[in-house]
């Protein structure tokens, strides 16, 4: 049962007739946050004050009286200036507890209106490993995925894959002028990714050479009106707004002009890229002919790009595997190329791709400029793509709601996107750009590696696993706890409590906000962690085994559940709002919502067990009542991670 919503909806029925809208006013019940005040609180009364021109105290004992809320709940209870309590009868709570044990979803319903959504996440560039960065998007995904389809939504996931981009190009032009022969032939992977690196940064020196000249003008002009503005600054507000304004701006120009500098230190100061560099001048133009001659078909880079792909798509799958996260779907941008020029004559021929300075383009309404769909040289662009991608999905699927789950950086482009699939016809699809922050070290700055490259995702889900080995498989905590475990099972747990680190760090942080990545906290077993979690689960299990009970279903019905300690009654209030948290996670689509919700629920069960005697319960009756609590709590704990894509483990 979804006890907020049923809630509401009584008080909707009560409200019906009385007041306009009466769903928008019965959102406004909620789970109260003082457990002295009840278990659920609606703050109705205050805001329709003005509206009825009576005061809020007699609104809420009039709404009240409305209200057909018996079955559930014991008589409300009105505080001034107008809050009305609730409090579930302990009978429900109990009755409700017990459905849920004994059913395989825990009592959670699943949707009226089934949707078809499409969830575009992952989506890295084969070209080199994925890193860092890749992981937010992964596992905000595949959670996603899990949640709606748990909840009875038809899911598609679909790995858009950067395969045919113009960093292949840079990866042809890498292993034909730069390629070491040996080190292909033992690591291929690592090559080609050392070759993708070596071609941008030497990319990147030309054009920080090329900007240089810009850079000094830009700091020039920014100093003049510094001095200007400086000049008439003193006791004029406007002025020294102006004043802090061309401050900034010197700032930002003088930063940028460093920038400029560290990339060009970095080629010149080494004798055999500066080499390199001058050998390969406008390497950029070069590379960008190699993704040119790929795209047209070429058999000596075609040939390449099937000798690499497989290479790079069997690095990804290894990540996965580990990571446990499956596609329906992994279709590249090589998928779609050939139904770019077929798309682009029909949008043409519809009226909806227009010519413009030798381009084409969709003028899309609330945008100042339009979106290409075709350059001036005959080249398609990534919206190109994405239009293609968009209409190849609704000839397969017909989605109801595409989710992209894509970098914030990226916003501007899906706005703009949305709005032009909008004028050709797509805008029965419900599209969001489901946007995240940047993962960053403890100085903010975007998480790197010591020698200064992105760190490699094997390796840091390596480390994990290493870090949570030294944690949770400490030979002197493991003494203390009196667990016996060999080294199989040791391995195994670090596995599982490493990755869930990685996974849970990310999920329960804000998607939209940077968070800060830090490998010893996320493996510690205090505080908001995966392994936290995982612990309680662990420690259920233990008291079970030593209880002697394997929990089935016929065990569960025969016990009378009893609930007449506070500590007991808070935690099944807990469990019940299970079913709450998944609904709350499409709200937005959040799974931290999810993430916040077990990590109460494992605090809230470690009250409980400090304030409640399980196995040594006064009576029989009160140990399996107690008992029940517990396997309910292991079973919540254990669905809710498993929906994040986390695992368990019995002991650790």
């Amino acid at each position: 049962m979804k006890l907020t919503e049923t809630l509401r909806d009584r008080f909707a029925q009560a409200l019906d007739g009385w007041v306009d809208q009466p769903q928008e006013y019965a959102q406004r019940v909620a789970p109260a946050r003082d457990p002295r005040f009840g278990d659920y609180q609606a703050n109705i009364a205050m805001p329709l004050e003005k509206k009825l021109g009576i005061k809020a105290l007699e609104i809420a004992n009039q709404l009240v009286a409305r209200l057909k809320i018996d079955d559930l709940c014991l008589p409300p209870e009105v505080l001034p200036p107008g809050f009305i309590n609730l409090r579930l009868r302990p009978e429900v709570l109990a009755s409700l507890v017990q459905s849920a044990v004994v059913d395989e979803r825990l009592g959670v319903g699943q949707v009226a209106q089934r949707l078809t959504y499409v969830i575009d996440y992952s989506s890295p560039n084969v070209a080199k490993p994925m890193h860092v960065g890749h992981i937010r998007s992964t596992v905000i995904g595949d959670s996603l995925a899990r949640i709606l389809r748990f909840l009875g939504h038809r899911v598609i996931s679909d790995n858009h894959l950067g395969d045919w981009g113009t960093q292949f190009g840079m990866v042809i032009y890498g292993y034909k002028h730069f390629v070491d022969a040996a080190a292909f032939e033992a690591a291929p992977v690592a090559e080609l990714s050392r070759l993708y690196r070596l071609v941008q940064q030497l990319i990147s020196y030309q054009a920080a050479v090329q900007s240089r000249p810009a850079a000094l003008e830009l700091i020039a002009r920014a100093t003049e009106k510094l001095s200007m503005t400086q000049e008439r600054a003193a006791g004029n507000k406007k002025a020294e707004k102006e004043f802090k304004a061309a401050t900034r701006a010197v700032e930002e120009a003088e930063q940028a002009l460093i920038d400029i500098d560290k990339k060009i230190a970095r080629v010149q100061s080494d004798p055999l890229l500066n080499q390199l560099a001058i050998q390969h001048s406008e390497l950029e133009t070069r590379a960008q002919g190699e993704t040119v001659k790929l795209h047209q078909g070429d058999p000596e880079n075609l040939a390449l790009w099937e000798r690499f792909m497989p290479l790079c798509l069997s690095e990804l799958e290894q990540v996965y595997r580990r990571l446990s996260i499956t596609f329906d779907y992994q279709y590249g941008e090589s998928f779609y190329h050939a139904m770019l020029e077929p798309l682009v004559e029909r949008l043409t021929a519809a009226g909806l791709a227009k010519p413009s300075d030798g381009a084409l383009c969709i003028f899309v309404p609330g945008f100042d400029a339009p979106m290409l769909v075709r350059k001036a040289d005959g080249a398609f662009l990534y919206a190109t793509t994405d239009l293609a991608t968009i209409e190849y999905r609704q000839e397969h699927f017909q989605p109801d709601v595409m989710l992209y789950v894509v970098d914030h950086r990226q916003g501007e482009h899906f706005n703009k996107l949305f709005a032009a699939a909008r004028t050709i016809g797509y805008g029965h699809i419900d599209m969001q750009h489901i946007a995240f922050g940047t993962v960053t070290d403890k100085e903010g700055k975007p998480y790197k590696t010591r020698e200064g490259s992105v760190m490699g995702l094997d390796y840091l889900l390596d480390e994990a696993v290493d870090r949570a080995y030294q944690v949770v498989c400490d030979p002197e905590r493991l003494q203390r706890a009196n667990l016996q475990m060999s080294e199989v099972e040791q391995r195994t747990v670090s596995e599982t409590v490493g990755l869930a680190a990685i996974k849970y760090a990310d999920l329960c942080h804000n998607r939209t906000s940077d968070y800060v990545f830090d490998l010893n906290q996320m493996v510690q077993l205090e505080g908001n962690t995966a392994a936290y979690i995982q612990y309680s689960y662990a420690r259920i299990a233990n008291i079970l085994k030593n209880a002697e009970v394997s929990p089935t279903n016929a065990w569960a019905s025969q016990i009378g559940l009893t609930l007449a300690e506070p500590a007991e009654r808070d935690l099944a209030l807990n469990l019940l709002q299970f079913e709450d948290a998944l609904w709350s996670c499409l709200d937005g689509y959040y799974p931290s919502q999810l993430t916040a919700y077990l990590y109460a629920l494992a605090r809230q069960f470690a009250s409980f067990y400090d304030l409640c005697p399980v196995l040594k319960a006064d009576t029989a009756e009160l140990r399996a009542s107690r008992l029940l609590l517990c396997h309910a709590t292991g079973s919540t704990l254990k669905l809710g991670l498993s929906l994040l894509g986390i695992g368990v483990v019995d002991r650790m």
